[in-house]
């Protein structure tokens, strides 16, 4: 039998007016530090963004998360935050903001299979 490795995900959320406090779910991140994994995917519907604030800056939007994909990924240019170890990049981008991009609070869970866990919660979450 798999051992069961404990994680923790947290959604990406894009908030186009901060104010109204409504949010769409672009992403997800997942860490789990005993196997040193932490992955990060995201998808942007523009349509639906743009429904909420037609101003909406995508490309702004699209460069910042790609800035988030860097800081996990351990990218240098992602930043300091990028050489931090891989539950301080998580920690930090999972801290609470007030700006367009937000996170939901961290969720664990235990699975045998990282991977197929990402695809399910991305699935579920963000599709």
């Amino acid at each position: 039998m798999h051992e069961k490795h404990l994680y923790d995900y947290a959604v990406i959320r894009v908030v186009p007016k901060v104010e109204r406090e409504e949010f769409i779910n672009v992403g997800l991140m997942l860490l789990c530090k005993r196997q040193k994994y932490l992955r990060i995917e995201y998808q942007i519907p523009t349509e639906k963004i743009t429904s909420f604030c037609s101003e909406f800056d995508i490309e702004q939007l699209k460069m910042n998360l790609d800035s988030f994909v860097k800081i996990c990924n351990g990218k240098s240019d992602g930043g300091p935050i990028g050489t931090f170890e891989i539950e301080e990049r998580f920690r930090w981008l999972t801290a609470v903001k007030s700006s367009s991009i937000q996170t939901s609070r961290p969720h664990s869970g235990f699975s045998s299979d990282l991977d197929a866990t990402f695809e399910k919660l991305y699935a579920e979450l963000v599709l």
